[in-house]
């Protein structure tokens, strides 16, 4: 784990959240919203479904709420230096 600061209240280095993202492939009903398929496995994902590509993980900041990626922190606690 690197070094994170906020990168909107600046003064937070040490109270944060880190939010796992657990992207889950589903097909909704065009009309209804209703989910036609629980979840696709990542081999047998149709043509038109492209594979998640975001982080794995979110961090928030535990002392202002901001929500942003990991990077962001980590850059700020740099230049804070």
């Amino acid at each position: 784990m690197h070094k994170l600061a906020c990168p909107r209240c600046k003064t937070n280095k040490s109270r944060f959240y880190l939010i796992e993202q657990n992207p889950k492939a589903v097909k909704l009903n065009a009309q209804s919203g209703d989910v036609e398929s629980e979840e696709y496995v990542s081999s047998g994902l149709d043509p038109f479904f492209v594979p998640y590509k975001g982080p794995e993980y979110l961090v928030q900041c535990g002392t202002c709420g901001l929500i942003d990626q990991s990077v962001m922190f980590e850059k700020t606690a740099d230049s804070l230096k």
